[in-house]
């Protein structure tokens, strides 16, 4: 039997259009940012397409990605979600 290893990711949209951030977290994130947030299949997202991957974190188990999920939405604070986002060096 082959033990095929999942992952999953929490992650943080931007929409300039609505200037606002969404987390979540997702098996298949690329996917789940195109074909549900980008897509407007989401009556609470589909207002800010287009919406921008701005940070992720993959985590070897679903309680750990929801847990951390949890955390960064249980201090509903723009100023948190930023300093998250601006703790992943720059690819430029």
């Amino acid at each position: 039997m082959v033990h095929e290893e999942r992952q999953y990711s929490i992650y943080i949209l931007y929409s300039s259009h609505r200037d606002r951030y969404y987390v979540g977290y997702s098996q298949s994130l690329l996917d789940r940012i195109e074909n549900y947030h980008n897509a407007g299949r989401s009556t609470y997202t589909q207002r800010g397409i287009p919406w921008k991957l701005v940070y992720s974190k993959i985590f070897t188990t679903r309680a750990h990605a929801m847990n951390r999920e949890r955390e960064i939405k249980l201090r509903k604070s723009r100023t948190y979600i930023e300093k998250v986002v601006q703790s992943v060096p720059s690819r430029s």
